[in-house]
C-alpha cells in the first residue's frame, strides 16, 4: 500500500498542481511517537471490490459547512475533484448542504447518488455521521471521506468496502513550521486554532515541539509562544481584538490554524507589519494577496488535492479495492520534502533555515532520527522544555 500510495501520488501531484498550485483528522492517531511516520493503516473493513465501474464513473463532491471558496478544505477538494474530472472526461457536480447538519449533508450525499454520481467525496470531520448513515446503505456507491478518522466514526462502526478514509499526520508539518518560524529568527511566537478538534490540536502540538527543538538546538532560552484557540473555524472582531493585543504586545509571527480564522491573525499582522504561517494548503497567495506580500512565511500544508487524484484515479482504473475499507493515516513517504502528504508550503528561506535544512528536516524525520508525538492529551505546555508557553484556551 504504501509503495502505491507512493508512486500514485507522484503522478497525481502533477493534476493537483495544476488545479490548486501547492497543497493540507480529527480521527484519533497512535499516543507513541511516529517513527517511520508514513501510513499508519487500520484495516476495519472487508477491502472486496466495491465502486463504480470505471467507464461510467460520475463524481460528486459534497461540501461541508462552508462552501467552495473558503481557500481550505472545500475549495482545495473541489478545484482538485474539477481538474481531475476535467481531464478524464468525468461527469463531475459538487453540492453543498443548506446548513451545517447531518441530516442536510445526508440528504446532498443522497440526492446527488439519485442523480446518477457513484463516487462520492466529502472533506472534513464534519462528514462522520453522513458517512456512517450512508455508505452502508449505498454499497454499490463508492465514497471517499477526507480528514475522516476513527476517532470520529466511533468503535462500533465498521468501515465498508465501499468506503476509503484518509487522515494526516499533522503533527509534523506543524513540526516543520515551528522549527522554521525559530530557524528564521522568530523568537515572540503566537499559535491561533480554529476548534480544539485533535486534527488542530495536532497541528498545534506538533508546532509547539518544533519550536521547542530549534531553541533547544539553537541555545535560545527566551523564545515564547501565546497558544489558544478561536473557538471556531472563522475569524471575527473579537478574535482580531485578541490578536491585536498579541501583534502589538510583541508577538512577531503567528501559526494561524483552522479555516478561516487566519483572516483575524493577518487584520492583527497587517497593522504591525506582523507575519503569518498558514495552514492545510499553500496560503501564500490567498494572504498575501488580501494582506500585504511577504506576510505568509510558509504553510504547514496536507494533501488533500494529491488524496483525491490518487483515490479518483484508483476508481477510474478499478483500483479502489486497494483502498476500501481502510482509514489510511498519510504523512512521509520519502525524503523528498515534495513527495509527502504533508510538507511545507512556499517558504521565505534564509540563512538560518535553508531549502537544504528543510530537506534534511524532513528525511531525519522519515528515517526516524527525529520523532513528533501526535497525542492530543494535556496541554500545549506539556510539549515544552526550554520555551515558555502562555496557554490562553478558548478566546471565546
Amino acid at each position: 500500500m504504501k509503495k502505491l500510495l507512493s508512486l500514485m501520488l507522484a503522478a497525481a501531484m502533477m493534476l493537483s498542481l495544476a488545479a490548486c498550485g501547492s497543497t493540507a483528522d480529527t480521527g484519533d492517531a497512535d499516543t507513541s511517537a511516529p517513527t517511520d511516520a508514513t501510513n499508519d493503516t487500520a484495516d476495519t473493513g472487508d477491502a472486496a471490490d466495491a465502486a463504480a465501474p470505471a467507464g461510467d464513473m460520475a463524481v460528486a463532491m459534497i461540501t461541508d459547512y462552508g462552501d467552495i471558496t473558503d481557500q481550505s478544505f472545500n475549495q482545495t477538494t473541489y478545484e482538485a475533484c474539477k481538474a481531475y474530472a476535467e481531464a478524464n472526461g468525468i461527469d463531475f457536480i459538487y453540492k453543498r448542504p443548506t446548513s451545517d447538519s447531518d441530516a442536510d449533508r445526508v440528504a446532498m450525499i443522497e440526492q446527488a447518488i439519485d442523480e446518477g454520481y457513484n463516487t462520492i467525496v466529502m472533506p472534513g470531520y464534519a462528514f462522520a455521521n453522513a458517512v456512517k448513515e450512508t455508505a452502508p446503505e449505498y454499497p454499490d456507491i463508492t465514497f471517499i471521506a477526507l480528514d475522516v478518522g476513527a476517532g470520529d466514526l466511533g468503535d462500533d462502526f465498521t468501515v465498508p468496502a465501499n468506503l476509503y478514509c484518509a487522515t494526516y499526520q499533522e503533527e509534523l508539518c506543524g513540526y516543520m513550521a515551528g522549527v522554521a518560524a525559530v530557524k528564521l529568527g522568530y523568537k515572540s511566537i503566537g499559535f491561533l486554532g480554529g476548534m480544539a478538534v485533535p486534527a488542530v490540536q495536532r497541528y498545534g502540538y506538533g508546532f509547539v515541539q518544533g519550536v521547542d527543538a530549534a531553541a533547544a538546538e539553537l541555545g535560545l532560552s527566551d523564545v515564547t509562544l501565546n497558544y489558544a484557540y478561536g473557538n471556531q473555524f472563522s475569524g471575527d472582531a473579537d478574535i482580531t481584538a485578541v490578536m491585536d493585543t498579541w501583534y502589538q504586545g510583541g508577538t512577531e509571527i503567528v501559526f494561524a490554524c483552522g479555516g478561516g480564522i487566519y483572516t483575524s491573525a493577518a487584520e492583527a499582522a497587517q497593522k504591525v507589519d506582523g507575519k503569518v504561517i498558514g495552514v492545510d494548503v499553500d496560503q501564500k497567495g490567498i494572504i498575501d494577496g488580501a494582506y500585504g506580500d511577504g506576510m505568509t512565511v510558509t504553510s504547514a500544508m496536507k494533501g488533500l488535492a494529491p488524496t483525491v487524484q490518487v483515490l479518483l484515479a484508483a476508481v477510474q482504473n478499478g483500483l479502489f479495492s486497494e483502498y476500501g475499507g481502510k482509514i489510511d493515516t498519510l504523512g512521509l513517504v520519502s525524503e523528498d520534502p515534495e513527495a509527502n502528504y504533508v510538507q511545507l508550503g512556499t517558504t521565505q528561506w534564509a540563512d538560518g533555515f535553508t531549502e537544504d535544512d528543510y530537506k534534511a528536516l524532513v528525511a531525519d524525520m522519515y528515517n526516524g532520527v527525529i520523532t513528533v508525538s501526535n497525542a492530543t492529551d494535556g496541554a500545549a505546555a506539556d510539549f515544552a522544555t526550554v520555551i515558555t508557553v502562555n496557554d490562553q484556551g478558548n478566546l471565546k
